[in-house]
């Protein structure tokens, strides 16, 4: 087996890769999502983002792959780790560059070290993760950090020395629900009024919602949505991740796997969400809007998705990370991980020692946080 780096996905063959990411496997896995990003220059060098994605090949043959970036900085990973520069710096070693695993931009959990289904997946797993601390090492990085990696996934590079690190989103799942009043006769009594009157008021105010996708999807509307985004990172002091050539590229890409939902004030649209889909889940990932209005935030992305997912049989609905908005609107926390190698002996050792006292905390979280979910006395 031959292991090699490249600077581009553009210099893997589309059908090569998704075979190893496969029909079950995340969507921002996939060759065309990457390529997206990467030849719209959403992430590139010149974002800080620069691709070295690794892979295993048995003759011609592509066994097992990494989407590997060299990180400048932590922008658009949601792990976090600015205070671990920090404390990088007091202890007198360096943080970046970093070796990085993962989607950018896409806190969404899925598998990292992709291999051929038809191979063993161990010793595949143990050649990319000897990959992945060569290629540090090479490039003078500090560490690896692979980003929302599968549970199994963690557990295997736990074996191989990782250190894991937990967090947790709030998802959505369908518990045989049926409708969204069924969904709502789930929840607790206050709850449940509380959610019925925030749809019924902003349906007082005459907005009315409407999901485009598919061949409904036109270049105005993703226009539109990249106005929204543009405006409400721009009130918010939120960075800018997609330039404008992702917007323009996307309906040529990812037709099939995008869905909007936009709000109208008459024939105005003044709001919008855009989500991903693939199999039996759907994934939110930005939102904008142009006027305010009363509940409009959580009917364009939460009750909406929720009544898509209902309407054709998806189980869960992803609304991307953070958000305290989900939890009591029927999201429930699940636990995301992330795993890391740093280069520094005594940094690496007081890293792991704050992870063990981080996981006690999130979980005790986790676990409170179910206790008294607005779902609890179903």
């Amino acid at each position: 087996m031959i292991l090699r780096s490249v600077g581009g996905i553009d210099q893997i063959p589309a059908a090569a890769w998704d075979r190893l990411v496969g029909e079950g496997g995340s969507p921002f896995l996939e060759h065309r999502w990457l390529r997206l990003l990467e030849e719209s220059g959403s992430a590139s060098d010149e974002t800080g983002w620069y691709p070295q994605h690794l892979t295993v090949w048995d003759g011609d043959t592509l066994v097992a792959a990494a989407p590997t970036y060299i990180k400048t900085h932590s922008m658009g990973e949601f792990v976090y780790d600015w205070s671990w520069a920090h404390a990088a710096r007091q202890l007198g070693t360096g943080y970046y560059p970093k070796v990085v695993v993962g989607v950018p931009f896409t806190p969404a959990t899925g598998e990292r070290l992709l291999t051929a289904p038809d191979r063993p997946r161990a010793p595949l797993l143990s050649a990319l993760v000897g990959g992945l601390q060569e290629l540090s090492r090479a490039t003078s990085c500090h560490g690896v950090h692979v980003l929302f990696p599968t549970e199994a996934e963690t557990t295997a590079l736990e074996g191989l020395g990782a250190a894991t690190r937990l967090q947790f989103q709030f998802h959505w799942e369908d518990a045989g629900y049926g409708d969204f009043e069924g969904f709502l006769a789930h929840m607790k009594t206050k709850r449940r009024g509380e959610l019925r009157r925030e749809r019924r008021r902003l349906a007082e105010t005459g907005v009315v919602c409407r999901v485009l996708e598919g061949d409904a999807l036109r270049d105005e509307h993703m226009e539109q949505m990249r106005r929204f985004y543009v405006n409400t990172a721009d009130r918010f002091g939120g960075e800018i991740y997609l330039n404008d050539k992702l917007w323009a590229g996307a309906l040529d890409t990812i037709r099939d796997r995008l869905q909007l939902v936009f709000a109208y004030d008459g024939a105005r649209p003044i709001a919008g969400a855009l989500n991903i889909k693939k199999g039996d889940r759907l994934y939110g990932r930005y939102w904008g809007f142009t006027a305010e209005v009363p509940f409009l935030h959580f009917e364009v992305c939460y009750y909406q998705p929720i009544e898509y997912c209902l309407k054709h049989g998806l189980v869960a609905f992803e609304p991307g990370h953070g958000g305290g908005h989900k939890y009591p609107r029927g999201f429930e926390p699940r636990l995301c991980r992330s795993s890391h190698w740093l280069r520094e002996p005594r940094f690496d050792r007081a890293i792991r020692d704050y992870l063990v006292r981080e996981r006690e905390a999130v979980l005790t979280q986790t676990a409170e946080l179910l206790a008294a979910s607005p779902l609890a006395d179903a």
